[in-house]
């Protein structure tokens, strides 16, 4: 039998080994997650794609991805990095807004404004950072927010206006983004490109140069493996391709009548504050003691939905949310909200129900984790995250979305996650020796 000291040192040899940064323990394969905003789940099914073609014989497809309620850039971009509902993490629009002070903030201007993302949640980012990891953002939303005090450690973000569509610079942040992983030792990178979102959006998803803009995303993605392989990451290097939202075709007049809300209410009179000018999702904050008469008359309105925000479907997983007004209009799929008069001239748009297939979108993935040639069923966005931190061996924090539903993607290499919490395992051990 062992003597007392000897079942000490055992003790505090097991705890030391335990208490070690997890990038000091067994080796582990590194995450790339990368983002193309607003490709719909099938732009690459009339188009010559051979090189996302490939990546589905060498890895994974999903048949498509199921993004959050909202259908917006920021709220589903942050959903997957937190792996939780909007009204949990409350990223609840791509603008940043306060109704009491009638703040408005566009899109790319809230990227460096830490109050509108840090809300209690943890990104991937920075929970990968406490368990000892090396992390960095590339462009994507959330990135450049300060968490508790907590940074990204290495965060690059977009500045307004920069453009989204040059390819000689997509491929020289691919560059970037392997120089992190093999001579700095980055365990996970993000990295967002704007684009098909905006030919999208200014062109429409039927129009010839979004089929030229995803050839675009082809060659870029075809780019990105070859450079995996130029850097010898193809055995320690596992990737998810994937997107926020999709985009769907807006109904222009004569063919349809927009929707002009002001027709069917004094939003002056009713409201203290609004945002209705964008794409098919709005909000508005009515006068007190007004609410009622508000609902009511949008409830008049054709072709869009009108919600109390107390009475929202539990599937939006939105009621919850303290950001969000009491009022929720979104529009039918293809019609724009507008407020006074008609100011939107977007000839795509998203921001509608997320059960419309329009706005599904991606999910493709290949590495030395994921199996080959496996096409899976559909899934929500929301499940990506204990994906990740599986692929990572990282504990995650508290999140909305399944293990289960995306562990079938797996090739059943794929290390276990961590190990029991150095002071669950002293707890048990010194129980132990307590009686002996």
């Amino acid at each position: 039998m062992k003597t007392r000291l000897e079942l000490v040192v055992v003790i505090a040899a097991v705890a030391y080994a335990a208490a070690k940064p997890l990038s000091e323990t067994a080796p582990r394969n590194k995450l790339l997650l990368v983002s193309f905003d607003g490709f719909r789940w099938n732009y690459d099914q009339d188009v010559d794609t051979p090189n996302l073609d490939q990546m589905v014989l060498d890895g994974v497809k999903a048949k498509y991805m199921t993004p959050p309620m909202l259908t917006m850039t920021s709220p589903s971009h942050f959903t997957t990095i937190t792996g939780r509902w909007v009204e949990d993490h409350e990223v609840v629009h791509n603008m940043m807004f306060d109704p009491k002070t009638n703040l408005k903030v566009p899109h790319k201007e809230t990227m460096r404004r830490s109050a509108w993302w840090d809300n209690g949640v943890l990104p991937l980012w920075i929970t990968a950072q406490n368990q000892g990891l090396k992390t960095a953002s590339f462009y994507y939303p959330g990135g450049g927010a300060n968490y508790s005090g907590q940074v990204v450690n290495r965060a690059l973000v977009e500045e307004n206006g920069h453009p989204d569509d040059n390819e000689t610079e997509w491929r020289e942040n691919i560059d970037k983004v392997m120089s992190w992983f093999t001579e700095e030792d980055f365990h996970l990178v993000t990295l967002y490109y704007g684009e098909p979102d905006n030919v999208g959006h200014a062109k429409g998803p039927d129009h010839p140069d979004r089929k030229k803009i995803i050839m675009q995303i082809d060659r870029t993605i075809g780019y990105l493996r070859e450079a995996i392989v130029r850097h010898k990451l193809q055995d320690s290097l596992n990737v998810i391709i994937t997107s926020d939202h999709g985009m769907t075709t807006v109904k222009k007049r004569p063919q349809v009548d927009e929707i002009i809300l002001n027709k069917y209410l004094n939003l002056i009179a009713l409201n203290s504050f609004e945002i209705l000018d964008y794409g098919g999702f709005g909000i508005l904050t009515p006068r007190p003691g007004r609410e009622q008469e508000v609902f009511d008359a949008l409830s008049k309105a054709p072709n869009l939905t009108v919600w109390k925000k107390e009475e929202f479907p539990e599937s939006f997983h939105l009621a919850k949310s303290k950001r969000l007004p009491p009022i929720v209009v979104v529009a039918d799929l293809g019609f724009n909200l507008n407020s006074r008069f008609i100011v939107y001239v977007n000839k795509g748009d998203h921001g509608y129900h997320n059960g419309e297939m329009d706005m599904k979108t991606i999910f493709r993935a290949f590495g030395p984790d994921f199996k080959k040639n496996f096409v899976s069923e559909p899934f929500d966005s929301i499940h990506v995250y204990p994906l990740m931190c599986k692929l990572l061996q990282i504990q995650p924090e508290p999140h909305n979305g399944s293990l289960s539903v995306t562990e079938n993607l797996l090739s059943g290499t794929t290390r276990n996650t961590p190990r029991l919490s150095v002071a669950l395992l002293l707890s048990t051990l010194l129980a132990v020796f307590s009686t002996l």
